[in-house]
């Protein structure tokens, strides 16, 4: 009688709990129940085994629905970037990857403009005379190439990258062709000259070439003391005043 008693309180109050919830109710009570009386016990194991496997599904759903959602910005998880790879690498150049794209951008117009500059101009206007028609392909082709080598002319001093080792007497830095590809050169310390120049954006000289260094960026004070002798004299000159 007492064992029915139980089992009519526990199925009216099956309303207020899940299927799950009930039959753990349910066997929790019913071994309590068996514990004080004399009747065997009932082995719900089964009921609690499913309920585990529940909880062990449901974390692997979690975690697949983590792995899943949009992260924004480099995913670095087991992936080692190619910069990082190098050593020995002390400054770089923090707008080079925008000048690398202008530079394309701009050689792109280039090729576009004199390949079809010339055919568009006489495609477009028949009744133009061909003189004329000469005059406008050769100012567009001369436009797009002035254009061109005024932007290689004004970027090619800046170094993108520089490797250096302390205590040795040379330094490798990276710069773009007019091509957009990269270029390594060997400098040596002794070859640095003051530039001398009215030039924009130029730091040193070396064999006939200008470089530029963005001073803010270079967080090396000895290499940037090395690579500008004239500037590090006058702040010791005027120090000493």
């Amino acid at each position: 009688m007492a064992r029915a008693a139980l089992l009519h309180l526990l199925r009216s109050q099956s309303k207020q709990l899940s299927g799950r919830n009930f039959h753990s109710v349910l066997g929790y009570q019913l071994c309590r129940f068996g514990a004080r009386s004399s009747t065997p016990k009932v082995n719900f194991y089964p009921a609690i085994h499913v309920t585990a496997a529940q909880k062990r599904w449901a974390s692997q759903n979690s975690a697949a629905a983590d792995d899943s959602k949009i992260s924004i910005g480099p995913h670095r998880g087991g992936e080692v970037a190619e910069d990082e790879k190098d050593t020995g690498v002390v400054y770089y150049g923090p707008i080079s990857s925008t000048i690398k794209k202008v530079k394309l951008l701009s050689l792109s117009t280039c090729c576009l403009s004199v390949s079809l500059g010339p055919v568009i101009t006489f495609m477009t206007s028949p009744d133009m005379n061909v003189i004329l028609k000469g005059a406008v392909a050769s100012t567009v082709i001369f436009l797009s190439a002035t254009t061109t080598a005024a932007l290689h002319w004004f970027v090619s001093p800046y170094i993108h990258k520089l490797k250096w080792k302390p205590g040795t007497d040379s330094f490798e830095v990276e710069m773009l062709s007019w091509l957009a590809t990269h270029v390594p050169r060997t400098i040596k310390f002794a070859d640095i000259r003051p530039p001398e120049t009215n030039r924009p954006f130029v730091t040193f000289k070396a064999n006939g070439n200008f470089y530029f260094v963005d001073v803010e960026h270079c967080h090396n004070k000895a290499l940037l003391a090395r690579l500008t002798p004239n500037k590090a004299t006058q702040e010791s000159a005027f120090k000493n005043l």
